[in-house]
């Protein structure tokens, strides 16, 4: 048997090299994981109220735009208009700035005094 060097994580075993042995390396262990350490961030897409655009716009937009059925939209389209502001989708912080981006490119509605798209912004979820 030759004289060869093995690290405390291997092993030898009988098996088909010219040697007649075989080295076996044992993957290593990683540390167990924390809760929450090294998770992505998620971030909130959050949409303005404003009174320039109509219920219909809004429900439309958060159709095309973010795939919500028609109760979800209605919901929405209540909560932004009561409270000024609601979540639409909390995601990564890059697909959270597309989907602002969206809103910001979905154009203006077709109500006379409309002067553009929704305002939204983004920020990170607690």
């Amino acid at each position: 048997m030759d004289d060869h060097d093995f690290s405390a994580d291997e092993s030898l075993d009988r098996g088909g090299d010219q040697d007649g042995l075989t080295a076996v390396v044992e993957p290593k262990r990683l540390p167990e994981k924390s809760p929450g350490r090294n998770r992505i961030p998620k971030y909130h897409v959050i949409l303005w109220d404003s009174d320039d655009h109509t219920a219909e716009y809004v429900e439309k937009m958060l159709r095309e735009l973010f795939g919500h059925n028609q109760e979800d939209c209605v919901r929405m389209v209540e909560t932004v208009d009561t409270e000024g502001r609601v979540v639409v989708l909390t995601t990564t912080k890059e697909h959270a700035e597309l989907k602002r981006d969206q809103i910001h490119a979905y154009g203006k509605d077709d109500v006379k005094g409309c002067k553009g798209s929704m305002k939204a912004s983004i920020e990170e979820a607690e």
